[in-house]
This record gives C-alpha cells, sequence and structure tokens, in this order.
C-alpha cells in the first residue's frame, strides 16, 4: 500500500495530466452529490475530501496556465529581433550564391556567345551583358544591405563609413562620419540596430529630402550609445504612429530601437530639415563590465 501511494505521489503531473485528473474527480464529485440529494443523507466525509481535492486541482492547473502565458516584453522583442536578423540573413545568402550565380553564369554564357554571334547582333548582345552585369551588382547591393558582414569583421564605425561611402559616392550629398571614442565591446545587437538606422535614413534622405549635406555622428554615452543624423533636406511632418501613416521607414526604427529599451526623437519641419537622435541604453552585463574595468584599472 505504502509502495503504491510512494508512487503515485511520484508521477510526474503535467498540464494534461492535471486536466484529467480534474475531469476525473470533478465528474466523481458531481456523481456523488447527486446521488446524496436522491437519497437524502447527510454528507459523508469522502465527498468533502473529493470536492476539496478537484478544487484543489484546478487552482493548480490554472497556477500553471498563468505561468505558461507570462512572458517578458524584453525577452519577446529580443527574440523577435533576432528572428528578423536571422530571415535577413537567410535572404541575403540565397541572393548572393543562387541568384547571383546564376546571373554570373548567364553573364559567362552571353561573354560566348558575343564572340560567335554576326556583327549585326553584336550591339544588341553588348546591351544584353550590360543589363546582366547591372543586375548583378544590384543583387551585390541587396544582399549586403540585408546582411552587412562588415560589422562584425570591421567594426560599426568602419561599416558606416563603408556604407555612407558606397550609397553617397554617385550623389552630390556631402557628408561627415563623427566618431571621436572607440566604439569596441559594443553588443552585437546595439551595433546592428545603429547600422540599421542609419541605413534606413539614408534611404530616406535620398528618396525624399533632397538634402546637400549629411552629418552622422556615434559616440558613446554614460547612459548608453547615442546616434545622431542630421541633414538640411525638406523635412517632413513627423507622425506619432508612423505605421498608421504609411511612413514605414520610421516605423522600422521605432521598432529597433523600441525592441532594444532605447528612445527615439525625430525633430523635422518643412523646409528645415530632418534630425533623428537615437539613445541605445546600455545592457546590465555591459555596464557590470565597463565598472570592472574601470576599477581594475
Amino acid at each position: 500500500m505504502y509502495a503504491s501511494l510512494k508512487s503515485l505521489f511520484s508521477w510526474p503531473l503535467s498540464l494534461d495530466h492535471l486536466r484529467w485528473l480534474s475531469l476525473l474527480l470533478c465528474s466523481c464529485s458531481t456523481l456523488g452529490n447527486a446521488l446524496i440529494y436522491c437519497l437524502d443523507r447527510p454528507l459523508p466525509l469522502i465527498l468533502l475530501l473529493l470536492n476539496i481535492a478537484a478544487l484543489t486541482c484546478i487552482w493548480v492547473q490554472y497556477g500553471y496556465s498563468r505561468k505558461s502565458i507570462r512572458f517578458q516584453p524584453q525577452e519577446l522583442a529580443e527574440r523577435l529581433l533576432e528572428v528578423k536578423e536571422n530571415e535577413r540573413h537567410r535572404l541575403s545568402r540565397e541572393l548572393h550564391d543562387d541568384i547571383g550565380q546564376l546571373l554570373t553564369a548567364a553573364k559567362l554564357q552571353t561573354d560566348w556567345l558575343k564572340r560567335r554571334l554576326p556583327d549585326d547582333l553584336q550591339d544588341s548582345c553588348a546591351v544584353l551583358g550590360t543589363t546582366l552585369e547591372e543586375t548583378l551588382a544590384k543583387v551585390r547591393d541587396v544582399s549586403a544591405i540585408l546582411n552587412p558582414r562588415q560589422l562584425a569583421s570591421l567594426g560599426l564605425e568602419a561599416s558606416l563609413r563603408a556604407h555612407l561611402l558606397k550609397t553617397l559616392e554617385n550623389t552630390s550629398v556631402h557628408w561627415s562620419l563623427e566618431c571621436r571614442q572607440r566604439l569596441s565591446g559594443i553588443p552585437e545587437e546595439m551595433a546592428v540596430a545603429a547600422f540599421r538606422i542609419t541605413q534606413e535614413a539614408v534611404t530616406n534622405m535620398l528618396r525624399h529630402a533632397q538634402a546637400k549635406n549629411l552629418l552622422v555622428r556615434i559616440q558613446r554615452l554614460p547612459e548608453g550609445l547615442s546616434l545622431f543624423i542630421s541633414d538640411d533636406g525638406q523635412g517632413f511632418a513627423p507622425a506619432s504612429d508612423p505605421g498608421a501613416l504609411g511612413q514605414r521607414g520610421m516605423a522600422g526604427m521605432q521598432e529597433r530601437i523600441s525592441q532594444l529599451g532605447g528612445l527615439l526623437q525625430v525633430t523635422s519641419e518643412l523646409n528645415q530639415g530632418t534630425q533623428i537622435e537615437a539613445l541605445f541604453p546600455w545592457a546590465p552585463r555591459t555596464l557590470e563590465r565597463a565598472s570592472t574595468n574601470k576599477v581594475s584599472h
């Protein structure tokens, strides 16, 4: 008997087990109560204990259910950001490896045909080759935008400088990147977010602002990593809810900064340019490491 009770209490109770046990106890309790009512007899102790056991199971199941749906918003935001970046990396890899290789093969085939076609088709073949080269360059650019591989190897400052140089080289925009401190040791998710926000801000400026000058400033502050982007373009009217008004670029910036617990402030007026200020707070482990390094020095 003791062994049977011991095995019963050692039986692992999962949520499904609790549901079945609660159903069984409630059914037995209901039948017992109905029988006592029909026989017009006093409530026996065993039936009272059965009711208590059923109620206990229901409360335990309720507690398990609350724990199962409880989540930390910061953890969920970090997971969403990780999934989004992984999907960007996958798309970048497919563009670079699959589509890029196919376009390269088509370009080689075009070169082979050009050497064998008659003179009256040489011009058309040259146009086709040029189109393939431009398409291949665009695919590589999109792949680099989706997955800035240089972040891991070059760091945030060098990656931003390389992106600005490549994006603005054929434009009339005068740009400068100010960074007077070493940016080593910045968490990867923070560096990616700062790069993406700058990327989106530059894209919006080229599409809509018609700006002549661009300033990007990034610096380490005691409270976090500060990013400041300013242009002298046409400006616009910032919305409190940019996603609802179709401002997808601004909505994406707000989403990224919110997922890291930071602050984003956009100041803009018509014909007065645009200023974007983002502050990424240091994670507790980063602050702890910085304090430890300060003490050791």
